[in-house]
């Protein structure tokens, strides 16, 4: 691989007055912003899609379910249109041979409260989901409007104010530019309490939290399942919604933050930090997963699919009405998925990330 990279990326070691040792840390800097600029195309090209469908109605899913996942969006969308130009700037059009300035503390407060807003978007639809699921009897009473705004108002506003200590210019927490991950990061090694303190605050709740709420989700799907089964009210072909989903979403959050924060926490004990493709990898690897929510909380339910293919009709219809002939053909299938109640099989859709979903499973009995 690092073969391909090196047929796009500049030779620099045949400049004149470049060192061999300057050279190959040219050519690796500029592999990493080839790599940063790649995934922040993919997450806002991917968030773009869901937000054109989440912003209209959706068969199965609620009216706090859309709250959510418009809040998850946004955090996710943050990555590539905050996060990205933020430190690509710093590293492109600063200097910090002289150390750390007011600018690379702003630039790590904005890292830090958009991971930490993303993290706690996600409980929220873990804990929502739950909510849906064991006490769908009291949901309306439990998750009102109100409620519901206020939990993302909190998940976009206690970041901000447990991070702020970061803004401080040389205060409790020093703030350095890595040349190695490309960005601006806190120094936690020189203050390990409120380094691990952080970690105490937002990524073990917050994983606690979807841990316990999409295990206990998947355990009463699965046993409900295999109770329709038993009495014969379920086809073996039915597809095991919850496999399908909260595994793959589980196992994507652990995958792309548990890395950076062991690396943090190690950092902050040892006084150390990891080598330098390391510390790239945990340090980005977070932002990719606002490219694979995209995945599973969208593009695996089958009626934000079929809503996608629907907008996408209508804005090809909008800019080339020439298309209306051509697409006649297709009016009977256009139809059949509009309608969004029942497929081929004449079984209910699969709303996957709808908190609805497993709802209707248990009630089946």
């Amino acid at each position: 691989m690092y073969a391909i990279l090196n047929l796009t990326v500049p030779d620099y070691a045949g400049l004149p007055g470049v060192d061999p040792q300057s050279a190959q840390e040219m050519t690796h800097r500029s592999v990493k912003i080839s790599v940063i600029i790649a995934l922040g195309v993919m997450i806002t090209l991917g968030n773009i899609a869901v937000l054109l469908v989440i912003t209209s109605s959706v068969a199965g899913w609620s009216r706090n379910s859309r709250y959510f996942l418009l809040s998850l969006t946004a955090a996710d969308s943050a990555f590539a249109l905050l996060v990205m130009p933020l430190n690509l700037g710093v590293s492109l059009l600063k200097d910090y041979a002289e150390g750390p300035d007011a600018l690379c503390h702003v630039v790590a407060f904005c890292n830090a409260t958009v991971y930490s807003t993303c993290m706690y978007t996600l409980a929220m639809i873990s804990l929502e989901r739950y909510i849906a699921v064991f006490y769908p009897l009291q949901y309306s009473t439990l998750m009102t409007r109100r409620r519901t705004l206020l939990l993302i108002a909190f998940a976009w506003c206690f970041p901000p104010f447990l991070l702020s200590p970061i803004l401080v210019p040389y205060g409790i927490i020093e703030v350095h530019f890595s040349h190695a991950s490309l960005v601006c990061n806190p120094s936690y090694s020189s203050n390990v309490g409120y380094s691990l303190s952080l970690t105490c605050f937002i990524f073990f709740p917050c994983s606690i939290v979807m841990t316990f709420a999409n295990l206990r989700v998947w355990r009463a799907a699965r046993k409900q399942r295999l109770k329709l089964r038993q009495y014969c009210c379920a086809r073996r072909s039915r597809h095991d919604v919850a496999s399908k989903v909260l595994v793959p979403v589980m196992a994507a959050y652990y995958t792309c933050w548990t890395p950076c924060m062991a690396a943090m926490i190690y950092n902050a004990v040892s006084g150390c930090s990891v080598p330098e493709w390391i510390e790239f990898v945990v340090v980005w690897l977070p932002t990719s997963n606002g490219f694979l929510n995209c995945i599973f909380y969208f593009w695996m339910n089958r009626s934000f699919r079929r809503k996608f293919r629907l907008v996408l009709h209508r804005l090809a219809l909008a800019l080339c009405p020439e298309l209306v002939d051509v697409l006649a053909c297709c009016d009977a299938s256009k139809t059949q998925f509009v309608s969004g109640i029942l497929d081929n099989n004449n079984t209910v859709h699969e709303r996957s990330c709808s908190v609805s979903s497993t709802s209707t499973l248990l009630s089946l009995a």
